[in-house]
């Protein structure tokens, strides 16, 4: 069993009501979902569309092919119905529409009609349409009952029963004409978790002992902020919306040196304004996490769309020379993990860690059993109050073998803790002669990179061992990289190559990824831009250079179908 629901319409006609309780409702009855989205930048208005794809498999990607279409505007119709299976439905409005479309794969269901009978209200009718899908499947209404109590408990009984009836009464509709629906899902099975990209790392911050979050909203990393929001007085959390992303980065940075785990976020055009108080974090050593949420430039770009081009900036931005580690998770359950990395990683060598994801990631849904809070690990590395008595002369920057001296608190002991962004002595206060400038460069750049080098994991294979086609990507092409390996293993020897942890680049002692690429025939890299940043990347880093890549920058993600086509077009012209 393996379906693709597609919802589309305008903005403000509820299309992410349908897909979001769709997504929970089967995820609850214990199937694998993922979920990805496709919005223009306006309130209200334009195209946008919610796919659901469902299985009794595990899935990572979305396909081109549609089973069920729900259309709430004609745009819809027109621009999806070539999209639909073999047995695919269009389950449409003819009323609302104002058109009706003959042939046995539509089915007019009169949401608003059904809405008013049994909800009392038009706005029911997207809970119709939803029924109308669950009626399609042939599934029961009861899941559906409990998410609508759940949605609705502050608004009373009477909203909660009409939308009830409403879903109702578009199931019933559907089961009782649908003349071509051959739908059967698989047994149910026990529920499932449901998580977003972002809402994962804002999970993976809370579980880390995030203390003080600040940002600016900008699309696609404003859900960050929102789900850490939401767990400000649970966890006592403080989440502060700056009034721009210069203010956002150096407050998280003012936390940070007070002693609490501090993270911003933003997009593209976030981070431009943030590259000063990156430089900052660099020469005073200041722990902070960034989450960097991709998508398309320059400038605004495409502001609600996907693309994986800010890698050169997130390597290159801030000025002066000082060591970074860029982390690019590919999945929600990725995105848990390496978040609680992170913030070991600029804790342990006081250096700014980024977190790079994409609209794509940002928002696409993915079903888990769990999270194991056992891997999560927690280590307070600051001096505090009565730690600071170890260090009788203690000195904020002083040498060590590593490049790093434990920070301490400011007002938890007698030391007075000093830094500077001018360049510095050991104590804190800054300086001018070259010989203290060339040791602190030495500390801060040459000493700690070999010992970040060992905390740095090597990137994931999977697929046939010696395998004569080799795929590699990085950061969200994860997913789909990985359902194209299955189904094209049963006829090609193809694997896949996939690095989370970016830079610096993994070395080979541990796992020699370099001499699987250049035993491969065909070495191809899979990238959401259109320089082959990560390409680039490696061949600068380890002179290896692909064979071939494969580009997508339109501002949509990679499906499994798309990516297939490209490949064998690619193997072709070789």
């Amino acid at each position: 069993m393996d379906y693709t629901i597609k919802i589309g319409g305008e903005a403000g006609q509820g299309i992410q009501t349908i897909g979001g309780t769709l997504a929970r409702l089967f995820a609850r009855s214990g199937y694998h979902v993922f979920t990805n989205q496709d919005y223009e930048s306006r309130v209200r208005g334009g195209h946008n569309f919610y796919q659901v794809r469902l299985s009794d498999r595990q899935i990572t990607a979305s396909r081109d092919t549609v089973d069920i279409l729900v259309a709430m505007d004609q745009a819809s119709i027109i621009l999806h119905e070539k999209e639909l299976s073999r047995d695919g439905q269009v389950v449409y409005d003819s009323d609302a529409l104002k058109q009706k479309y003959e042939g046995l794969h539509f089915l007019d269901t009169p949401f608003t009609q059904l809405a008013v009978a049994h909800g009392a209200q038009k706005i029911m009718a997207n809970t119709v349409a939803i029924g109308a899908v669950l009626g399609m499947l042939e599934m029961e209404i009861d899941i559906l009952i409990e998410i609508l109590k759940t949605t609705f408990r502050k608004k009373g009984d009477d909203v909660i029963q009409g939308n009830v009836k409403a879903a109702e009464a578009g199931r019933n509709f559907v089961l009782k004409y649908c003349q071509k629906c051959s739908f059967t899902p698989a047994v149910r099975s026990k529920p499932r978790m449901l998580i977003t990209g972002n809402d994962a790392m804002g999970l993976g911050a809370v579980a880390s002992g995030l203390k003080f979050y600040s940002a600016y909203p900008m699309t696609p990393s404003t859900s960050i902020m929102n789900y850490v929001a939401g767990k400000e007085e649970e966890y006592g959390i403080i989440v502060e919306q700056a009034e721009d992303e210069i203010a956002a980065i150096n407050m998280a940075l003012g936390a940070s040196f007070a002693g609490v785990r501090a993270m911003t976020g933003t997009s593209g055009g976030g981070f431009a304004l943030m590259s000063e108080g990156l430089s900052l974090a660099g020469i005073t050593e200041t722990p902070i996490v960034i989450a960097l949420a991709q998508r398309p430039g320059p400038a605004t770009g495409l502001p609600t769309r996907t693309e994986q081009g800010d890698l050169q900036f997130a390597l290159y931005g801030g000025h002066g020379e000082f060591p970074r580690v860029i982390f690019a998770p590919g999945t929600p359950e990725q995105a848990f993990y390496l978040t609680n990395k992170a913030f070991g990683i600029t804790e342990k060598y006081q250096i700014p860690v980024i977190i790079m994801t994409d609209q794509y990631l940002a928002d696409a849904e993915w079903t888990y059993d769990s999270f194991d809070l056992n891997k999560i690990h927690y280590s307070d590395l600051r001096l505090r109050g009565a730690d600071l008595q170890d260090f009788p002369d203690y000195k904020r920057h002083a040498f060590s073998d590593t490049g790093v001296f434990p920070l301490g608190v400011p007002g938890d002991s007698t030391h007075l803790i000093v830094t500077d962004s001018d360049e510095h002595d050991e104590e804190g206060h800054l300086i001018e002669d070259s010989q203290t400038r060339m040791k602190m460069m030495d500390k801060r750049l040459f000493k700690k990179v070999p010992h970040i080098h060992e905390d740095i994991a090597p990137p994931l294979y999977y697929g046939k061992e010696n395998a004569d086609i080799v795929l590699t990507g990085w950061g969200s092409t994860y997913g789909v990289l990985r359902e194209v390996i299955d189904v094209l293993s049963g006829t090609r020897s193809i694997g896949m190559l996939h690095f989370s942890e970016i830079y610096p680049l993994p070395e080979t002692e541990k796992f020699d990824y370099l001499n699987i690429l250049s035993k491969a025939e065909h070495a191809l890299c899979i990238e959401n831009n259109a320089t082959a940043q990560f390409a680039r990347l490696l061949r600068t880093e380890t002179g290896y250079e692909f064979k071939g890549t494969i580009l997508k920058y339109d501002g949509r993600p990679f499906t499994i179908d798309s990516l297939i086509k490209e490949i064998d077009d690619h193997s072709g012209r070789l």
